[in-house]
């Protein structure tokens, strides 16, 4: 069964796109070059769920997508034309907003630990658990709320109610008022406010409750479905949503490999800190690519900008935003994490602490050595293989910094080494902290280069070099070579051309510098760190052609109340100040429209050549580069993008269509017409040669001459023969429009090259003004 070639994420929702409307699209998919349709969930899910990610039955296919029939018509019509599909799969956990939509969830509501489903969720039974060994769902809005429980009789059975919530009854116990009759049940309604969550959640999501797939009954029962793909042959490999949520990562994806066999292409969300290697022990293909956007991103990225960007931020905020003060931050905002939304999930780990540690210590002590920890791990969770011994350092520096929680520590260390579930739910609360403090507020609150802030980035690496890049993508080659690689997903916190264009600010942060001063003294931001933050969101997704829309508009404030809430600095989700965020939309409508809105057009207008070229390269070093490219929904042409629901919209696949009657080299510009030629040009390459790319291999290629830095390139070729296709993009153009490309060069290998973008040959020595005379980038291929 071979390993893709490249793939192309769909993301499908019962209300917009369905299995059906993707069926549709496989002609375009083919002409593009895409062999795999990559899809997202499409288990059955909660009732208008626009993602996914909320499963509420595994077993089945969504009816609302179009279920199986639909399922199997897509597949045919990919194999039908000699492509396959990739499925998106959520292990850690299942819907239960709506728990009558959730048969298993419901079971146990209704019968407890009399329940078969009692213990295929990660609840806390305990007695000590805070509600007396009852599950505490945390819906109500205070505590007296008890009082506005009512018993529904509309239905068949009776029903607990509280306002749209309905739970259900366990027979025998409906006589009496409705307080009574909660009384009797095996959960306990508690205050959202209260700290009391008796299940293990995605993150802090009440909705979302873990499943325990250690348990061989629940990884077979939520496994039916997709065992009966791989049985039936018509899906080629999977994507694994948040693996490092369950207890056992290696040990669910070695079981895993067994049900879709050892050729099947599996690949892992796998959140990969700066640095840190993925476990090459796992049964799988590589991670979905995080840690390839960051190097794809980063080289682009000028390191001289990085003085006065800090300044800028200094200015703004009163910090300059370095690696000292990003570290500090980030170890803060995961201690008040660990005390604030995941508190339910510190509290449980530590009694079961100073149960399997035996410690005659308080609860409050074994809980601050616990938040000190976790604050301080530097990866999502440590006991992957390479990052053994990473626990006993974190111990020992935690215990120099702070003495007094030696106690605490002790007790921690015991229980790792003597218990099991003290060192299962010390690694999955090493990932919720860090999603939420790392990823969900620090960056919202970092102001440098927000470019930078992508999950598996580091915003204190201002940048990589052409060096770090050619290394870590050699290492690719040679280890992960079927790891996905991507530069966008429904997950990144900016489009790819976003991004791109933010990048530019770095090549020329004296004018950025000017730009916002002259802006903030006609249009002061509610404050310093707000307004740098989202004067880059505006840059990033300002419209090329200056023209702002209702539309438009709408994006930007939909965002921006989502960036201050999460950033939690004036506002945020659960107290929200009303009149901040009044005063922050009153400040996007005045900056979207007069003397400001026709200055910031001016400047995109400057530095957008700039941005397309940049995005350019990154997506073409990306397609070409070692891995499997995922090419995110409609990014085959220029996508503006901001953060999820934003990067979920409906794509309009008739102007894309259009594209494919494209012949000649397109110029580069609004239209998008350059990137659809180098997305195409690169997928077919790719499935024309397939052995050049995946397991083939990679070496740098240097330009010679007074701008040599400014080309970035490597080539590829089959094993044991020689390179055949190499990549080459122009980087920090808007520095090098200063000076021009002079005397640089790229030395050819013997033979002749034919740029499949240009059509152009060459052979020998080619200067860089001929070779990048029409595009920014250029696809060479020998010619037999």
């Amino acid at each position: 069964m071979p390993i893709p070639s490249s793939t192309y994420r769909l993301q499908l929702r019962g209300d917009g796109f369905t299995l059906d409307d993707a069926r549709d699209l496989v002609d375009y998919l083919d002409d593009l070059g895409v062999t795999h349709a990559y899809l997202s969930p499409i288990l059955t899910a909660t009732e208008g769920s626009t993602h996914g990610y909320d499963v509420v039955d595994p077993q089945t296919i969504s009816s609302a997508l179009g279920g199986r029939a639909a399922f199997e018509a897509l597949v045919a019509e990919l194999h039908s034309r000699g492509m396959g599909v990739i499925v998106d799969i959520v292990p850690n956990h299942v819907g239960v907003e709506d728990p009558q939509q959730n048969a298993w969830w419901w079971d146990v509501l209704a019968r407890g630990r009399n329940s078969d489903h009692a213990d295929w969720f990660d609840i806390d039974w305990r007695t000590d658990n805070g509600t007396d060994g009852k599950i505490a769902l945390p819906v109500l809005g205070s505590e007296s709320d008890t009082k506005e429980l009512a018993i529904d009789l509309s239905g068949e059975k009776p029903l607990l109610a509280y306002y749209d919530h309905r739970f259900p009854i366990a027979e025998g116990t409906e006589n009496g008022d409705a307080e009574e009759v909660h009384a009797r049940q095996a959960y306990r309604l508690v205050s959202w406010k209260a700290g009391l969550v008796g299940y293990r959640r995605f993150f802090s999501v009440n909705g979302l409750a873990g499943l325990r797939q250690e348990d061989y009954d629940v990884f077979t029962a939520s496994h039916q479905q997709v065992s009966s793909w791989m049985s039936d042959g018509i899906v080629d490999g999977l994507r694994v949503d948040h693996p490092d949520g369950l207890a056992d990562p290696a040990g669910y994806l070695t079981e895993l490999r067994e049900v879709i066999g050892p050729d099947r292409w599996l690949v892992v969300e796998k959140i990969l800190a700066r640095g840190e290697p993925l476990d090459e022990s796992l049964p799988v293909d590589g991670t979905t690519g995080y840690d390839a956007l960051a190097d794809l991103g980063g080289v682009f990225i000028d390191p001289d900008g990085a003085e006065a960007l800090g300044e800028l931020s200094r200015v703004f905020t009163g910090a300059v935003n370095d690696a000292r003060w990003l570290h500090e931050t980030e170890r803060a905002l995961k201690v008040a994490v660990a005390q604030g939304d995941l508190a339910p999930e510190v509290s449980r780990l530590s009694r079961a602490i100073a149960r399997e540690s035996s410690a005659a210590i308080s609860h409050e002590d074994i809980s601050a050595a616990v938040v000190a920890l976790v604050a301080r791990m530097p990866y999502y969770r440590s006991d992957y293989a390479p990052l053994a011994g990473t626990v006993a350092r974190v111990v020992g520096e935690v215990r120099t910094d702070n003495p007094a929680l030696e106690a605490g520590l002790d007790a921690v260390t015991t229980a790792l080494i003597r218990g099991t579930e003290s060192a299962a739910r010390f690694e999955q609360v090493c990932g919720a902290v860090t999603a939420k403090g790392v990823e969900d507020c620090l960056f919202y609150r970092a102001t440098r280069l927000i470019s930078l802030q992508e999950v598996g980035g580091d915003p204190a690496e201002f940048g990589i070099s052409p060096a770090q890049f050619h290394l870590a993508s050699a290492d690719r080659a040679v280890r992960w070579p079927a790891a996905m690689t991507t530069l966008s997903t429904h997950d990144t916190k900016r489009g790819e051309d976003v991004r791109a264009r933010i990048g530019v600010l770095s090549q020329t942060p004296e004018l950025w510098a000017r730009c916002l001063t002259d802006w903030e003294l006609l249009a002061p931001s509610p404050d310093g760190a707000t307004g740098l933050f989202m004067w880059q969101n505006v840059f990033g997704v300002w419209p090329a052609d200056g023209t702002i829309t209702e539309e438009f508009r709408a994006r930007l404030h939909a965002y921006a109340e989502k960036a201050v809430r999460e950033a939690g600095l004036r506002t945020g989700w659960n107290d929200v100040e009303t009149s901040f965020e009044s005063s922050v939309h009153d400040w996007l409508d005045s900056i979207t429209a007069g003397s400001i809105a026709e200055s910031v057009s001016m400047l995109v207008s400057r530095l957008d050549p700039h941005g397309r070229n940049d995005a350019l390269g990154q997506k073409l070093l990306h397609l070409v580069g070692p891995g499997v490219p995922d090419v995110y929904q409609g990014t085959e042409l220029w996508d503006d993008s901001l953060v999820d629901p934003d990067n979920r919209r409906p794509v309009d696949y008739s102007v894309r269509r259009e594209h494919l009657a494209d012949t000649g080299t397109p110029v580069v510009d609004g239209s998008g017409r350059a990137k659809f030629h180098v997305v195409r040009t690169a997928l077919r390459l790719r499935r024309e040669r397939p052995d050049s790319f995946v397991g083939g291999t990679y070496a740098p290629v240097y330009a010679v001459g007074s701008a040599a830095a400014h080309v970035l390139g490597f080539a590829r070729g089959s094993v044991l023969a020689e390179p055949d296709v190499i990549a080459l993009a122009t980087r920090h153009s808007l520095t090098l429009a200063s000076q021009g490309w002079g005397s640089t060069a790229v030395v050819l290998p013997d033979g002749q090259w034919r740029d499949r973008l240009t059509d152009s040959v060459f052979t020998g020595e080619i200067s860089a003004e001929v070779l990048f005379a029409s595009l920014p980038v250029a696809l060479l291929v020998r010619e037999n």
